[in-house]
């Protein structure tokens, strides 16, 4: 039924269809009422020679059937949604965490290492050598695993608590297949929760508007068996690893650089 309906459910979150779907209803049968009731007041009160129109300005008794039609439709409207919200931002104990990271124009993602802990970060330790502004000094991130501008890798079946992080201005992360999303604010960290239940390649969207490239903000989330996405963490690179081979760049640059400044000897002939 695309593109006139949702695409194939990824999670968990088929209340929040349900939810809709019933918003959907109750919103549907309120229109056509209204405009039936439109047209029964063109045509039955229509202009006619033979009569006159009378000023009504008050009818209490229609007044007190609005107001109690209208309650009565927003409470069913608001109640379902209330109770998905509630389910929302309650996470399982025992969830897996990842951290998504937001900035003009990607995402970026992180995950605890062995320990099971992420360390600590704050935006003021943001730089070219550490995009993600962890504290080096914390124990608990030096083995936290870093994702720069690639794929988003999620094992299947378990529940997962997404951290979300915006560096710079506001962004959100959503998957439509997943039902969720949430927005990314400077200076918060976000949340919500869910846990895939089919395996695939989905798009990642920014659903807020963020700047000039916000079209472009887009990334893909694979999701696989918990086997295939422990074989893929482990090939990945640590922050301390991180940090070493930016030290180890910089160490090797500065003496490349010492090396061009020396003088050449009198009388010694320069070598390649």
């Amino acid at each position: 039924m695309s593109p006139w309906w949702w695409t194939p459910i990824a999670s968990n979150w088929g209340f929040i269809d349900n939810t809709i779907i019933i918003t959907f209803w109750i919103t549907g049968v309120v229109f056509v009422a209204v405009i039936l009731f439109t047209a029964y007041c063109v045509l039955r009160y229509r202009y006619r020679e033979d009569r006159r129109a009378e000023y009504e300005p008050e009818d209490k008794k229609l007044e007190w059937w609005l107001t109690g039609l209208t309650a009565v439709g927003v409470a069913a409207m608001l109640i379902p949604g209330l109770f998905v919200w509630n389910q929302y931002v309650n996470v399982p104990p025992g969830a897996a965490e990842i951290e998504v990271v937001g900035q003009q124009w990607q995402w970026s993602y992180r995950y605890p290492g062995k320990d099971g802990v992420m360390g600590t970060s704050d935006t003021r330790l943001i730089s070219g050598d550490n995009p993600f502004g962890l504290n080096p000094n914390d124990p608990n991130g030096q083995d936290d695993v870093l994702i720069e501008g690639d794929d988003l890798h999620l094992p299947l079946g378990g529940p997962i608590k997404v951290l979300l992080r915006s560096i710079d201005v506001l962004h959100d992360f959503y998957v439509p297949q997943f039902r969720a999303k949430m927005d990314m604010v400077p200076g918060l960290v976000t949340y919500f929760w869910l846990t895939p239940t089919r395996p695939g390649t989905f798009d990642i969207l920014c659903f807020e508007l963020c700047g000039v490239g916000h079209h472009a903000m887009r990334g893909s989330v694979v999701v696989e068996k918990k086997e295939a996405f422990d074989g893929w963490l482990q090939e990945q690179e640590t922050f301390a690893q991180t940090m070493a081979r930016v030290k180890q760049g910089s160490e090797q640059a500065a003496n490349l650089a010492l090396n061009a400044a020396t003088p050449v000897a009198a009388g010694a002939r320069p070598t390649r």
